[in-house]
């Protein structure tokens, strides 16, 4: 089984560990971490880190992020914003992530995800689908989404 990617960003040998995107994940995750613990759930913090990693972003993602910040932050105002591994993400009242947006560009991939964590209420049955391939936000992803993060939060 070959274990290197077609990406040269992303390559990497099964005892190499960790990639680079990876590690700075990882290190970008304990920041939060500590910012988190001086914010003390602070939305306006929470906001403001968030809002300046989608200013980071490279085009389509920035316009793609900003799209589902407005989306999601409309849909369902309870939720957080704040940043999860660098990335925008959304959290319940108790701080655990329901939905999150991961760039294109941070890991080299050809789409965006949007995705779910285990918190989010959209068990159905034994499977269900907690992330999505995201190529571009048309009204009718949109309109999807807006369900998907409703029921996510009831």
């Amino acid at each position: 089984m070959n274990t290197k990617t077609d990406s040269k960003k992303n390559t990497k040998k099964p005892d190499e560990g960790f990639t680079a995107e990876e590690k700075a994940a990882m290190k970008e995750r304990a920041k939060e971490l500590k910012a988190e613990a001086r914010a003390k759930k602070n939305r306006a913090a929470g906001e403001k880190d968030l809002l300046e990693k989608i200013a980071e972003m490279p085009e389509p993602d920035h316009t793609m992020a900003s799209q589902l910040h407005e989306i999601i932050t409309t849909t369902a105002p309870d939720l957080m914003p704040k940043t999860w591994y660098g990335m925008p993400a959304y959290a319940n009242k108790d701080g655990k992530i329901i939905c999150f947006y991961q760039s294109a560009d941070k890991f080299n991939t050809r789409y965006a995800t949007f995705g779910f964590q285990q918190d989010a209420n959209l068990d159905d049955g034994d499977m269900w689908p907690t992330s999505f391939a995201l190529k571009k936000l048309t009204p009718t992803i949109e309109a999807k989404i807006k369900t998907l993060v409703k029921k996510a939060v009831s």
